[in-house]
C-alpha cells in the first residue's frame, strides 16, 4: 500500500490530446516518516507521516523531543494503516514519485462546514407543494414518526449542522504528476476547502527516498577550428599603359 498527505488547491484543467479533465491539483510531500508502529510495541502495524513546516516556538516540549532529528518541525502528522513496516524507518521520505498516472486512489478530507443547515438542504428533502394551503410549509421536514413510542427514533433525518465530518471519496484517478514542484493532479472533486489538509492512499508498492533522476545531456568536446589567417594585400590600381607611338618618316617622292 502506498499513501501520502498534502495540502488541497483551487480546480483547474489538464489537456490529453483532443480531451480535457477537470482536475484538482494538491501539493503532496514530501512526507517524512517520524514513527513506525509495530503488533510488538503499539499492538498493530502503521506509519505515522509528517508534513509541512511549523515555527519551533509553536510546537510544545513532548511534540519537539517526539521530532528529534528532524531538521523542521512539521505542520501536520497523520496515521496510515499498512501492514508492510518491516522495510520502512524512521526519516525516510515519501515523495509524488511513489504514484504513477493512472494509479487509483482514494482521498479523505474534512468537508466544508456550512452551519446549521434544514432537511432540504441537508437531506435532499423535496419539501411540499407549493399550491393553497400551505403557508410556510414548502421546507418543513414533516412527520417525524408514528405516535406510539412517543420518541424520535435515533438516524432520523433533521435540521442540524451539515459539513465539518471526514469524508473519503474512493475510485479517483491521477491525471497527471508534476515531480518538480510536488503536485498530483486528480480527476475529478476531493473533500475538503482550499489549503485543506487531505490523505491519499492507494494500492501498490510505497517507493522511499527516491531521488528525482535529472536527464544528461551529452555535449561532444568540439574541436577548436583552425582558422587561416591571411595576410592583408593591398591592391594598388592598374593604371593602362601607355601606348608608344613611333614617328614613322616618310620620304618624299618626287613625282
Amino acid at each position: 500500500m502506498k499513501f501520502i498527505s498534502g495540502k488541497k488547491m483551487s480546480m483547474t484543467q489538464v489537456w490529453n490530446g483532443d480531451k480535457v479533465f477537470a482536475v484538482t491539483p494538491v501539493q503532496a510531500g514530501p512526507c517524512q516518516i517520524t514513527q513506525v508502529k509495530t503488533k510488538a510495541t503499539d499492538g498493530y502495524e502503521a506509519v505515522q507521516l509528517a508534513y509541512g513546516e511549523r515555527k519551533k516556538k509553536n510546537i510544545n516540549k513532548p511534540q519537539i523531543g517526539h521530532f528529534k532529528g528532524m531538521e523542521k518541525m512539521p505542520k501536520h502528522v497523520r496515521e496510515f494503516r499498512t501492514t508492510d513496516v518491516a522495510s520502512l524507518k524512521v526519516g525516510d521520505v515519501i515523495n509524488v514519485e511513489t504514484f504513477a498516472v493512472g494509479d487509483k486512489i482514494n482521498v479523505t478530507g474534512t468537508s466544508k462546514g456550512k452551519g446549521f443547515q434544514g432537511v432540504v438542504k441537508r437531506h435532499h428533502f423535496h419539501g411540499f407543494r407549493k399550491t393553497h394551503g400551505n403557508k410556510d410549509q414548502e421546507r418543513m421536514p414533516g412527520s417525524i414518526g408514528p405516535k406510539g413510542p412517543a420518541r424520535v427514533f435515533k438516524g432520523t433525518r433533521m435540521g442540524g449542522r451539515m459539513g465539518g465530518e471526514r469524508v473519503t471519496t474512493t475510485n479517483l484517478e491521477i491525471i497527471k504528476v508534476d515531480v518538480e514542484n510536488n503536485l498530483i493532479f486528480i480527476k475529478g472533486a476531493i473533500p475538503g476547502a482550499i489549503n485543506g489538509l487531505v490523505l491519499i492512499n492507494s494500492e501498490g508498492e510505497l517507493k522511499v527516498n527516491v531521488k528525482p533522476v535529472v536527464a544528461e545531456v551529452a555535449t561532444e568536446e568540439i574541436a577548436p577550428a583552425e582558422v587561416e589567417v591571411k595576410e592583408d594585400v593591398v591592391e594598388t590600381e592598374e593604371k593602362p599603359e601607355e601606348v608608344k607611338t613611333e614617328e614613322v618618316k616618310t620620304e618624299e617622292v618626287a613625282s
